[in-house]
Formats: C-alpha cells, sequence, structure tokens
C-alpha cells in the first residue's frame, strides 16, 4: 500500500455496516435448507458434481493466457514493461499467476467474491498483488459512500498475524459474481442453497442407506422352521456351493420344500439414484457447465461432445475474462490507455481442419498474413529458423 493509501485509510471517517443480506456474512455461514442439510461453501464442495464444476471453471481461467496492450491511434501494441505485465509474470513471492487465477476464480464462485490486495510503491505503481480470503473481510460502507473492506484474523505483508487493516476499493481489486445492490457480490450457492441442500442430503440417505442397510441377492425359505444344526448345515452349504465367482450361474438344487426368491432394488432405491444423477445436471446447470466437461455422459452424443468445449469457452469462461479485464481496467491501469486482455482464441479456434479452412479464407481476403498465422499456430514466422545444414555452415 503506497504512503497515500495509507492516509486516506487513517482518515477514512464514520463507517456503516452493509445489510446482512448483500453483505459478507451470508458468504460462509451455514443456510438453513427444506431437506434439512445446511449448506455452506465448505459442504458444496462436498459434492462432486460442484467439486468438478468448481474446478473445470477455475483450471480453465489459469490456463488462459493474459496479455496487457497499449492503445495509441487506433493501434494496440504488447506493452511487455509495464508493471502488470510483470504482475502476470508472478503476483506475489508465493504465488505464479494460474495459481492466483485458480484461487480466485474458487473464491468467486463458492463465496460470490474475490479479493486480492493491490501493493503499490511509492510511485504508485503496483508491485504485488496479495490473495485475500473473502471469510476474513469484512465490507463497509463509508459516510463518504465509498466502500471499504476491514481484513480481520489474516496475516498480510503489511502487519503481522491478526493485524486488522482497511483498505478501500482502490487499493483492491475485487471481482464479483452477479450482485443484489452493486457493490457486493452474491454466489450462486446462496442463491440457490435448496439445489445443494438437496444433493447433499441424497448423498447423505445413500451413504446410510449402505451403512445400515441390508438387501441380500434372495431369500431362502422353508415351509418348517429349521433347529439350529439344521440352519447351520444349510448355510454351510449354500455359502460353499452357491457363493463367490467361483459358482457363478451354478444350478441351484433346493430339498425339503425349500424355495428361492430373488431380492431386487425396490422402486424407491431405485428413484433415489436417478434422483442423484439429476441432482448433477442441476448442478452442472447452477454453474453454467456443460454436462460431458464433468464427466455426465448420460445424455451424450457426438454432436454434444464435439461442441462442449467451444460452448464452455463462449458462455462460461467469455463473461468471466470480460469481469476480470474490466476489473483490472477499473483497479490497476490508471489511464485508459492500457488495457488487459485475456486469450480465449485457443478454445474457439475449431478443429484442426475447420481451423485451416478459416486461414485459407483469412489469406485469400488479405486479413492474414502467413506469419501472423504461424505465430498463432505456434511456428517462427519464416525465414528466422535455419534450414537445415544451414547452422553447421554459418
Amino acid at each position: 500500500m503506497s504512503m497515500l493509501g495509507r492516509l486516506r485509510t487513517l482518515f477514512a471517517g464514520p463507517v456503516e455496516k452493509r445489510s446482512a443480506l448483500g453483505g459478507w456474512e451470508g458468504a460462509f455461514l451455514p443456510m438453513a435448507t427444506a431437506s434439512g442439510m445446511p449448506v455452506n461453501p465448505t459442504m458444496a464442495e462436498n459434492l462432486s458434481a460442484s467439486l468438478a464444476c468448481i474446478s473445470v471453471i477455475a483450471t480453465g481461467m489459469a490456463s488462459l493466457p493474459a496479455y496487457v496492450y497499449r492503445r495509441a491511434g487506433g493501434v494496440r501494441t504488447e506493452a511487455p514493461t509495464h508493471p502488470v505485465t510483470r504482475l502476470i509474470r508472478a503476483p506475489n513471492p508465493h504465488q505464479t499467476w494460474p495459481d492466483m487465477v485458480e484461487w480466485m476464480m474458487g473464491q468467486v464462485l463458492l463465496r460470490g467474491n474475490a479479493l486480492l490486495a493491490i501493493d503499490s510503491d511509492g510511485a504508485g505503481r503496483p508491485v504485488a498483488l496479495w490473495p485475500i480470503p473473502w471469510q476474513n473481510v469484512q465490507p463497509m460502507l463509508l459516510a463518504s459512500g465509498r466502500l471499504a473492506y476491514d481484513v480481520v484474523a489474516y496475516t498480510n505483508p503489511w502487519g503481522g498475524a491478526g493485524q486488522p487493516r482497511r483498505l478501500l476499493s482502490g487499493e483492491v481489486f475485487h471481482l464479483k459474481d452477479r450482485s443484489d445492490d452493486g457493490l457486493i457480490g452474491r454466489s450462486r450457492i446462496s442463491r440457490a442453497p435448496e439445489t445443494i441442500g438437496n444433493a447433499l442430503a441424497l448423498q447423505n440417505w445413500t451413504g446410510s442407506m449402505w451403512l445400515n442397510g441390508a438387501t441380500p441377492a434372495g431369500v431362502l425359505s422353508f415351509a418348517n422352521s429349521l433347529n439350529p444344526e439344521q440352519y447351520n448345515r444349510i448355510r454351510e452349504s449354500f455359502t460353499e456351493k452357491f457363493t463367490g465367482t467361483w459358482n457363478a450361474r451354478r444350478p441351484l438344487i433346493l430339498e425339503q420344500g425349500a424355495q428361492w426368491q430373488s431380492v431386487s432394488v425396490s422402486p424407491e432405491d431405485a428413484e433415489v439414484l436417478a434422483s442423484r444423477r439429476f441432482t448433477v445436471e442441476e448442478l452442472a446447470r447452477l454453474f453454467q457447465v456443460p454436462p460431458p466437461l464433468i464427466q455426465d455422459y448420460s445424455r451424450n452424443t457426438f454432436t454434444n461432445a464435439a461442441t462442449a468445449g467451444l460452448w464452455f469457452a463462449q458462455f462460461t469462461l467469455a463473461p468471466w475474462a470480460t469481469k476480470i479485464e474490466a476489473e483490472f481496467r477499473r483497479a490497476l491501469f490508471s489511464s485508459g490507455t492500457y488495457e488487459l486482455e485475456i486469450d480465449l482464441s485457443g478454445l474457439m479456434r475449431g478443429d484442426y481442419t475447420a481451423r485451416w479452412a478459416a486461414y485459407a479464407v483469412a489469406i485469400d481476403k488479405g486479413i492474414l498474413t502467413p506469419d501472423e498465422i504461424r505465430e498463432a499456430e505456434g511456428y517462427n514466422p519464416r525465414g528466422t529458423v535455419p534450414a537445415p545444414g544451414e547452422a553447421e555452415a554459418a
């Protein structure tokens, strides 16, 4: 934090706490549901489908390259020496850029908000981005109408463990999910707790069924009661001759009026299993993730599997990339000359055949040059790599 920022913090004036509806409390306190299962972010991640949705979005965003560009006279050029470019290479001493983006997306998807403190040098240039867990933040609305963030019980670069620190809106990068008040984001878990609660209740129910239930493959019944000696002899004989993989499909011979009745899964149990499969679809819908990307192939076809990645890039990752770019523009670029761009072209360029067909049209219409296409595909421009034998001759 710069010296000017510290002075602004000291003389910020009285504060007014935000309403709990749009505030920080609902981000981590358990929410009651009709199923009886309390829901919070930690419990939501106990569901494999929920964890898979969050992981695929977080890792997908973390894998995308980011660049800083300078716009001047309608021309955009990359700015490799800009301070924000250095942050993309190493945002802080403990995290790489992919690590920080993955953490940030996990926070905003689970808690509705992700906060990074901007550490600046004496000249106001950003030198580090420090992650602050949202559960350690209490947002405040100052008397001036500005938003402030009280950081509590967290080891940060400006003080020791547990030292509270107030940060103003200009000193933080704040990524938020859709907001109800325009100030604080609200997580999808808090918007649809019943979806998570029902899925948790079904998961607990099936666990209890396996723990407490007794569902044999069948029942062997007799017309008359058996004494202990007969019971033990029949049980040992039946176990020896008709159980185990080596006795599979062996003919069953019964005597003394015995009858065999198979026991199948009850309709109620089958319905519960079908309901658990449906919760996977509901959670995928909640996080806007195509089901094939979280290994749900129940409704898979060749067409939707082939387009799942493109759909994911356009409708899941692209909106988040736009939000991150806009928040970087607000928090880290002092002028409108520079901007951050998260490059999604690698996810949207289609399969190999379609891509090269599009390149042919681009060259034919004069939109791209062969060297620009080679760069997009990861090749060096023509003439920059010596032909075989030229390096030795040189």
